[in-house]
């Protein structure tokens, strides 16, 4: 069964229908899509190092811009304990630069959360929760996170953590989708931020 339709439960059917077809993937399928993000922005200066070690990651960079081109594939799998899983491929083109924020996302279907392991080899865990909103728009945020140093997963106390919300909805208007990624700290700030649309999104 689809994990997003798992997941999100009768709100699955909420959403826009182009969500649903976006979010409604079976393993051997995959998603594509490509658009401009209006703008990407990071936090503070002194975060650099942070940055760039999520940039060999790839999870998340130093640059930062206005009217980035950028790409997302989303392909489903299954992994080798038969669990579904969807890898995220975001890759943002910055000059010359290619940055890319990734992930693979699976379901506790215990717990009813995604779970988000972020980077490539990982760096970050998060829960993820998923809800609807009045407008048929998707709305994604991070619970408990765990930073990954090899094979060994740290909690991490909330004054550490990146909060993330995220806010991604379908434009009848433009045909295209719309999404907002930020990522906050209690004590930082914003952290990490981008916002803009995709089109020729089909799911395969």
């Amino acid at each position: 069964m689809m994990i997003y339709k798992q997941v999100l439960g009768e709100e699955f059917y909420h959403l826009h229908p182009a969500l649903q077809r976006r979010y409604g993937g079976a393993p051997g399928t995959h998603f594509n899509g490509d658009g401009m993000m209006w703008t990407i922005e990071t936090g503070p200066k002194w975060l650099a190092p942070l940055f760039k070690l999520g940039a060999r990651r790839k999870f998340l960079f130093p640059e930062q811009g206005k009217d980035i081109p950028f790409t997302i594939r989303n392909t489903y799998t299954q992994g080798e304990a038969g669990e579904e899983q969807v890898h995220w491929e975001r890759i943002f083109y910055i000059g010359k630069k290619k940055r890319y924020f990734n992930a693979w996302m699976s379901l506790d279907s215990e717990r009813k959360i995604m779970k988000d392991y972020l980077g490539e080899p990982p760096l970050l865990y998060s829960d993820l929760s998923f809800s609807v909103s009045q407008d048929g728009g998707l709305h994604i945020a991070s619970k408990r996170q765990r930073f990954i140093a090899g094979k060994v997963e740290i909690p991490l106390p909330r004054l550490l953590q990146g909060h993330v919300n995220v806010t991604e909805k379908y434009i009848e208007s433009r045909q295209c989708f719309y999404i907002h990624v930020k990522v906050t700290n209690p004590i930082i700030g914003k952290v990490f931020a981008y916002e803009g649309e995709f089109t020729s999104g089909q799911l395969l």
